[in-house]
């Protein structure tokens, strides 16, 4: 989940911080926001480029609105996904659809088999995904793959609860259907 209730308290109080001048908080801040705005980008955009291009785009927005801040409203986390999904929206509306770019993310821990057949599934995800209707495919990205709640989803899209449980779970059949003729390529053909 990006926030409990500690997390959340957090948040605020580290704005409050950067508001007062302190750089360590805005570091602070950003650590705890930034990495998973740019996976979300990322996801939305299929390139990790543009993806981070929108994040610092967002997490300017947050400080240059620091000062207004009104606490209790919105958390900073939930308000810099809000900014970064719009962001997300005007880039996609300028271009067509593309072959997502993914890094290479060996892990030393598995052998090179495991390595390439996990590089190939998070492929095949990433451009199944990108085949979503776009609210699908936040609602997606945002529950299963950053672990956002539901109620925190809802108010990142500014849909209610029911509205991203109806589009995760259409977003789910979807990416099954779209992945269904490639469960023996990507080792899935022994699962029920």
């Amino acid at each position: 989940m990006l926030q409990g209730v500690n997390e959340g308290s957090e948040q605020a109080a580290l704005l409050g911080r950067v508001v007062a001048g302190d750089p360590s908080a805005a570091a602070a801040l950003t650590d705890l926001i930034a990495p998973r705005v740019l996976r979300y980008a990322a996801r939305m955009l299929g390139s990790r480029e543009e993806a981070e291009d929108v994040t610092q785009e967002a997490m300017l927005r947050l400080w240059k609105i620091a000062p207004d801040w009104q606490a209790g409203l919105a958390e900073p986390s939930t308000w810099v996904f809000r900014v970064a999904r719009n962001l997300c929206t005007d880039r996609l509306r300028r271009r067509r659809p593309m072959v997502p770019e993914l890094p290479d993310l060996p892990d030393p821990a598995l052998g090179q088999d495991a390595r390439l057949m996990r590089a190939a599934r998070a492929r095949a995800l990433e451009a199944a995904l990108l085949n979503l209707p776009e609210r699908q495919r936040e609602a997606v990205i945002l529950r299963h793959l950053e672990g956002l709640s539901n109620p925190e989803i809802a108010a990142i899209l500014m849909v209610g609860v029911e509205a991203v449980e109806s589009l995760t779970a259409r977003g789910k059949r979807r990416l099954t259907a779209i992945l269904a003729g490639e469960r023996e390529a990507l080792g899935y053909e022994d699962d029920v």
